[in-house]
């Protein structure tokens, strides 16, 4: 996966829910807005940066125009980044958090959601408090589009009411792992930001640790949401079913 940004739209087309999903590369590096740019030697700079940004919210203002010309279908936009960024620009780009692309440290796994739907959705509202996985979008949208859950078991959960207003607390815990082959992905460079491979989200608690069970990180991002207290030692038993959980989840997957 990369830096790219996603926009997905739930239409309804006669009377038929339609979903389409967009992939923006603006983002993604080479950041190239313009020839000149282009030939002037740099690569990757914040001011090169800054003119692809600015390109892609002048197109996407295109599109939204588009959309509210049909306000006979209603439609549901939500918008969205897959990982952090990199480089991030001494932290600049995650909003202070620790962590880049490449990283299961926050700035490399939270990522803004933005959702618009007129009549439907509360224009101005923050949630700051439910967590929401991109595992969710899958109930999330059949919810919403009126559509059944097919039989079998799903990490996701439904959270339609998220979109509309609600604050509800997630009810399961939440897994990651990254770079199983540490010699292809020893990134990032900046050692600050290179975590742990595998990660567990549980409520507030957030365990970072080596696939060997070594290294391991706990976190309480309620009051810590840069990750810069280590509170492992401060709570051994949770640090040890966290771990053991988060070291179950990965030897079963494939």
């Amino acid at each position: 996966m990369d830096d790219r940004s996603h926009i997905g739209f739930c239409e309804t087309i006669q009377d038929q829910p339609a979903f389409v999903n967009l992939w923006l590369d603006d983002t993604h590096t080479p950041w190239v807005p313009s020839a000149e740019a282009a030939d002037d030697g740099r690569k990757d700079t914040q001011p090169k940066l800054k003119q692809v940004l600015t390109e892609m919210d002048r197109q996407l203002g295109r599109m939204m125009d588009e959309i509210r010309a049909f306000r006979d279908r209603p439609t549901l936009v939500v918008f969205m980044g897959d990982n952090g960024p990199l480089p991030t620009f001494a932290q600049s780009r995650t909003a202070g958090l620790r962590g880049a692309k490449l990283s299961l440290y926050e700035g490399g796994i939270r990522e803004p959601l933005i959702a618009w739907w007129p009549g439907k959705i509360p224009a101005g509202k923050v949630n700051e408090n439910t967590v929401v996985s991109s595992l969710d979008f899958f109930p999330t949208f059949l919810e919403i589009a009126g559509a059944k859950m097919p039989s079998g078991t799903f990490d996701g959960q439904n959270m339609a009411p998220t979109l509309f207003g609600a604050e509800p607390i997630r009810a399961a815990a939440l897994f990651w792992e990254y770079a199983r082959n540490t010699n292809s992905f020893a990134f990032p460079g900046d050692p600050k930001n290179r975590s742990p491979n595998v990660a567990m989200r549980e409520g507030n608690w957030k365990l970072i640790v080596q696939a060997d069970g070594s290294r391991a990180e706990l976190y309480d991002l309620e009051k810590d949401r840069n990750e810069q207290s280590n509170l492992a030692n401060e709570q051994p038993e949770r640090t040890r079913q966290m771990t053991e959980a988060a070291l179950r989840w990965r030897r079963s997957l494939p």
